[in-house]
């Protein structure tokens, strides 16, 4: 793991990931219970930078990987204008992002997750970890917290789209081989997580007799935590947070 530069509150190092090595943002003391935060599609950039800066303040070591980092920089695959502009947001999207996202199958995020965990470790108390996603992020939580069930105690997972599928692979099928409690918001006006996939998460959850909160904020769109784009939601935000600190104080201390 090499220093490459210091942004914010935090870090950004390098990790040696399974494909070549990959940038992560790390913030928060040393020793702290670990938050492993995976990204939206939009990726890693100041945005998700300044939030998990909010949550190293909670109390934890937080680590920020650039799961695309097959595909290029952080920089490299960030948005060059500002995605709260008329259908900027759009255009962006319209240049590959959806490749990205489903070329990112479990194959390759698997492995990934063990480097990514292993490397927050290195850094966060020796003990449970939590495990935060946004977007296509929490198929990326949820599958890790089913890898790594006997590390992985509390997963969050916030406007989570394609969480339930017709695929031997759907994420929600992890949530069997996980021990983690589990705090979802969805939101009313996301097409990628419609009101019959919320009621399969929540028999899911139920079926394995995982702790939960599996809740749909109203009149909020897909993206609604992301401050930088045109969908941002404030109260919406501001219930999700409140979720994901109570669940974080009571499975992490």
């Amino acid at each position: 793991m090499a220093l490459a530069s210091l942004r914010g509150m935090g870090t950004t190092i390098t990790i040696q990931a399974p494909a070549g090595p990959a940038e992560a943002y790390l913030t928060g003391e040393p020793g702290r219970p670990g938050l492993l935060f995976y990204v939206d599609a939009i990726g890693l950039r100041p945005q998700i930078e300044a939030m998990a800066d909010t949550f190293a303040s909670w109390g934890h070591t937080v680590l920020v990987p650039h799961v695309f980092y097959r595909d290029g920089s952080a920089a490299e695959l960030a948005p060059q204008g500002d995605l709260r502009e008329d259908g900027a947001r759009e255009a962006f999207f319209a240049g590959g992002v959806m490749d990205r996202v489903g070329a990112l199958t479990p194959d390759l995020s698997g492995p990934d997750a063990e480097a990514w965990v292993a490397t927050l470790l290195e850094h966060a108390a020796d003990g449970p970890v939590g495990v935060i996603g946004y977007c296509m992020g929490v198929r990326l939580a949820i599958r890790t917290a089913g890898q790594l069930p006997d590390r992985v105690a509390a997963v969050g997972g916030f406007h989570g789209g394609g969480l339930v599928t017709e695929e031997a692979d759907s994420p929600h099928l992890a949530i069997a081989a996980s021990q983690a409690a589990y705090a979802f918001l969805h939101a009313d006006h996301d097409g990628s997580m419609p009101p019959e996939a919320v009621t399969t998460l929540a028999e899911t959850l139920m079926a394995h007799d995982r702790p939960a909160v599996n809740l749909v904020h109203r009149d909020a769109p897909h993206g609604y935590s992301m401050a930088d784009t045109s969908m941002y939601d404030a109260e919406a935000d501001e219930h999700h947070r409140t979720l994901l600190r109570d669940l974080l104080a009571q499975r992490l201390g």
